[in-house]
């Protein structure tokens, strides 16, 4: 697999991690511990060092699993995880980024994790009542500590990444960024990346699973699949949102590849700091996202898709306004 280096951090990585959300949190169906520890494994094993996880993911059990999955190659891979919410009755209750309250979530993701420094601290969302600068300077204290090493911001807007920047360089952002999710182009997000050195991370890289090819106007969402409240995965959304799957179907028939490898590798072509990390719980579909890395788009290629997708309306939002506000996903 290979490598990347996140922004002017220093911080090296697999040119495509592993998202652990959907292991046993977020899209219905979970894998046992032993089957996620098993495929978390089998990444590691086919180059990945870096794994994606979070306090809201469970809440708390994806970051006991990813910490078991990799204890026994933990020199050898990059862990982030995230704090910023408080956590009510086993579910999110809205943001909290309370310096307090971020040291208290890195002790406790400490000890699950089983690590003694945690590689990447994002702030999961940022709050409106905590100043980013004062976000900033409690991990920045935690950095001092030896407890962190390097902080990351997801979602912000780009002043709050110069803001929070000023304080401790900003490592990462996580940013969900896709063919069908192209804000951080136009939000200034990639503009501050390269002005300021940091690494992107694009979170649901494969649209939650649209850009697989494997969804349609016919698709039957499971009821604790959280995709069942995206606008973007109604029959209707879906059904005109197909004109997105034939484009990849078309150029990955060109390359000898799948839609998803396509989508994937597109990513890695707009800039040589963004690390997508794609998840899944299936072990062929982690051998064909790797695979990924292999496809080469030329700069024809990269052409084509800009001119076909720039005729391509994306139907529906990519949340519902609540569940950005709420949730951590």
């Amino acid at each position: 697999m290979q490598k990347r280096t996140l922004g002017k951090s220093g911080l090296e990585v697999s040119a495509l991690g592993f998202g652990c959300m959907g292991l046993n949190f977020g899209y219905g169906q979970a894998l046992s511990n032993e089957e996620s520890i098993n495929l978390i494994r089998a990444a590691v094993d086919r180059g990945v060092t870096f794994f994606d996880t979070a306090e809201v993911y469970g809440p708390f059990t994806n970051e006991e699993i990813v910490g078991a999955a990799l204890a026994p190659v933990r020199d050898q891979v990059v862990i982030a995880t995230k704090f910023g919410f408080r956590i009510e009755d086993g579910r999110t209750a809205g943001p909290d980024s309370r310096p307090d309250r971020i040291r208290d979530v890195c002790d406790a993701s400490l000890k699950r994790l089983g690590v003694e420094v945690i590689d990447l601290f994002y702030q999961h969302r940022v709050d409106p009542n905590v100043p980013i600068e004062d976000v900033a300077g409690a991990v920045k204290d935690l950095i001092a500590e030896g407890k962190v090493r390097h902080f990351g911001l997801s979602e912000p807007g780009a002043q709050t990444v110069r803001r929070a920047h000023a304080v401790q360089p900003v490592s990462a952002l996580q940013n969900e960024y896709s063919l069908w999710t192209r804000g951080p182009e136009t939000n200034g997000i990639i503009a501050a990346c390269e002005e300021l050195g940091i690494g992107l991370v694009p979170y649901s890289p494969l649209g939650k699973g649209f850009l697989t090819g494997t969804f349609g106007k016919d698709t039957k969402i499971g009821e604790n699949d959280f995709r069942k409240i995206l606008p973007r995965f109604t029959p209707e959304a879906m059904e005109k949102n197909q004109a997105l799957i034939d484009l990849l179907k078309r150029i990955a028939g060109e390359k000898r590849a799948t839609p998803a490898q396509i989508a994937l590798a597109w990513l890695l072509a707009q800039k040589p700091w963004i690390v997508p990390i794609p998840g899944t719980t299936k072990l062929h579909r982690l051998e064909e996202n790797l695979g990924a890395a292999d496809v080469e788009l030329t700069a024809a290629d990269l052409a084509e898709i800009e001119r076909a997708a720039a005729e391509i309306r994306i139907e529906g939002e990519r949340y519902p306004e609540q569940l950005l506000k709420t949730t951590g996903l």
